[in-house]
């Protein structure tokens, strides 16, 4: 290939909107162009890192058994109705009509579809089965962000897995957990799996795999010694122990004028937030809920979402909130309260003497047991994990990382067989429905995140396994009869020897394709130069690191072979 009839529409300057490194470098280098939000064109440098991730996600899932499928994009409403998500995925599922009038759906994700297409599996022999496709999937994203990092149109891997029993989901599941340690490491990408909430998908467990970095949307909370490690929506720790006081035989009020905030209360009335009891009011599937923590806890409305099943979720609004409970927020508390359910978060689970709100404007409680005072629903994990805080398995002090999420693996139970009445017949001659796995990635998130761990200030630094091109050859002074000679000598050479090569026979100055060169992040650069040639030799040298060593006209192949077995 020449970059003289190559698209690579490189950039000297930073484009102004571009703040992660992968979407500013992407968009420098020629890889990529934004059609409007979320919404990106892959240009031939990019398409050609696409397909490498893909083969190499192929290989993975061909490795574990896996059979590639290809399932249409558009699909039914009765369908998504079926298994209960046309309401639940919201505004970020792309719906229209046909021109009969008709509810159609573009896919955000394929678990209903391969639940349809499993009905023709009848007995317990076809089992187990694993199946994936590469699909694009579309979701109304309502922030895009970041180049491709987060959009509304992308390629994903998923894979679907039908077992007889939970043994044999326990089994693929595991195997898709090893697959994709071996997909990431391939790929460049340092991911962490953790813990992590399964959210709408449904199921019981799920892992994510999460790539470090300052450009992620997630918080993992992370064990230094690697025995823990899990998203915030899912994280936990250990408390240090709080000892209360006797209390009080029974909450007694007093004045808290202008107290509006736990810092307020704090500071004005020796009440420290580790003793106040926090009341959120929020509006699940409709209905009023008091949603109780300590006054220094975040509350993580996904555990919130997770511990009551809850399709709707939002703050309650004020007028609500005066309405149900008499006061605005800066009062407010649960004591006494009956005609409205409370959830807790297990840290106030046996606390006595503590200050809460006594739904009365400006006026606080002293003294309240939670236990005799409060009468709670539900106690569930709610609280958000901070930084310090000791980790469950060795007790040392958590980390909290920014990450990408680049993979995500669900044990999705028989929410769908049970839905589409997938059925076999098991050993016994009784009908069973199988139960299912879900198993995602997405290709050009995967991209991004590969750059956002392998760049410099210079550009990309891509891995040799999903470079574009291993190799450029750069010919220093076009206009040179000789050099121009031996460039194309060196390109043929390596062509024939099936590295994959690209050489800048562009009329440009030796500067700007050195720029180019190492902006698009080609693992080695062969520099074939006047005063090389002079010695009988060409330069060869490395992106990553950016040594140069000089190499004889007869051994370029062999060096740029031993040269990519090691960058």
């Amino acid at each position: 290939m020449r970059w003289s009839q190559m698209h690579i529409p490189t950039l000297r300057e930073d484009p102004a909107d571009a703040g992660a490194p992968s979407h500013r470098l992407l968009l420098r280098a020629g890889y990529i162009r934004q059609l409007m939000a979320g919404h990106y064109s892959l240009l031939p440098l990019a398409i050609r890192v696409r397909a490498k991730v893909i083969e190499i996600i192929r290989q993975e899932m061909d490795r574990i058994g896996a059979q590639e499928v290809l399932l249409p994009t558009m699909h039914p409403a009765e369908i998504w109705q079926r298994s209960g998500r046309w309401e639940v995925m919201g505004e970020e599922m792309f719906r229209l009509k046909d021109r009969k009038g008709a509810d159609l759906a573009l896919g955000m994700t394929h678990e209903e579809i391969f639940a349809v297409l499993a009905l023709e599996l009848s007995s317990h022999k076809q089992l187990p089965q694993a199946w994936y496709q590469f699909q694009t999937k579309l979701r109304d994203e309502p922030r895009p962000r970041a180049g491709l990092l987060r959009v509304r149109e992308f390629t994903m891997k998923d894979s679907y897995t039908f077992d007889l029993d939970p043994a044999g989901l326990d089994t693929a599941f595991d195997r898709h957990h090893e697959a994709y340690l071996r997909i990431f490491d391939r790929l460049g990408i340092p991911a962490i799996p953790v813990e992590a909430s399964s959210g709408n998908m449904g199921g019981t467990d799920s892992t994510e795999f999460m790539c470090p970095s300052d450009a992620g949307e997630d918080l993992i909370a992370h064990c230094p010694a690697g025995d823990y490690a899990a998203n915030l929506e899912k994280a936990t720790s250990v408390l240090a122990e709080v000892t209360d006081g006797p209390g009080l035989a029974e909450p007694q009020r007093f004045d808290t004028p202008g107290v509006r905030t736990i810092e307020d209360l704090a500071t004005g009335y020796d009440a420290p937030a580790d003793r106040q009891v926090k009341t959120l009011v929020y509006v699940l599937d409709g209905k009023l809920t008091l949603v109780l923590m300590r006054g220094d806890h975040a509350l993580h409305e996904q555990k919130l979402t997770d511990a009551t099943g809850a399709v709707a979720i939002r703050p309650a609004q004020a007028d609500e909130i005066s309405e149900a409970l008499g006061a605005l927020p800066g009062s407010l508390g649960a004591v006494g309260v009956r005609h409205l359910p409370v959830i807790a978060d297990e840290a106030l689970r046996g606390r006595r003497d503590m200050v809460t709100g006594a739904n009365i404007d400006d006026v606080h409680l002293r003294g309240v047991d939670v236990g005799r005072d409060i009468t709670v629903g539900d106690w569930a994990d709610l609280r958000e994990v901070a930084a310090g805080e000791e980790c469950v398995r060795c007790g040392r002090p958590l980390e909290l990382l920014p990450a990408i999420e680049v993979g995500h693996i669900f044990k999705l139970g028989y929410k769908y067989t049970k839905a589409f009445g997938v059925t076999v017949l098991d050993a016994a001659g009784e009908r069973v429905h199988p139960i299912m796995g879900s198993y995602g990635i997405g290709v050009e998130r995967a991209m991004a995140a590969i750059v956002e761990c392998h760049h410099d200030e210079r550009g990309i630094v891509w891995p040799v396994s999903v470079a574009p091109f291993s190799v450029v050859v750069v010919v220093a002074q076009s206009e040179d009869t000789e050099s121009a000679k031996v460039g194309e000598s060196v390109y043929e050479q390596l062509t024939a020897a099936g590295i994959e090569v690209i050489i800048d026979d562009r009329a440009e100055r030796a500067g700007v394709k050195f720029r180019d060169a190492e902006l698009t992040g080609i693992p080695l650069r062969v520099t074939v130069g006047k005063r090389g040639l002079a010695e009988g030799v060409v330069e060869v040298t490395k992106r990553a690191s950016g040594e140069t060593v000089k190499v004889g006209l007869g051994d370029v192949v062999p060096h740029v072979r031993e040269a990519l077995a090691t960058v």
